[in-house]
């Protein structure tokens, strides 16, 4: 068994985010093209289930997957 990778904590300094902005936000990606591209693609999943929305609305405590890296949103 693999272990996970570790999650990175990411202060978004409020209560919500859409994934969009937070890849951007982040550091994960640079462009909302490449953000728009990954997300339709499939390659992003929120708390471990694929999403394909880039409005959807982060909560502290969602935690954004990429490429084998994990990131949760903190307020």
């Amino acid at each position: 068994m693999t272990n996970p990778a570790p999650i990175d904590d990411v202060p978004i300094g409020g209560d919500m985010i859409r994934l969009g902005q937070f890849l951007k936000f982040a550091g994960v990606l640079d462009t909302g093209g490449d953000v728009k591209e990954v997300i339709a693609e499939g390659l992003v999943s929120v708390n471990g289930e694929v999403d394909r929305r880039r409005g959807r609305q982060l909560q502290p405590g969602d935690v954004v997957s990429f490429e084998g890296h994990r990131f949760r949103v903190r307020p």
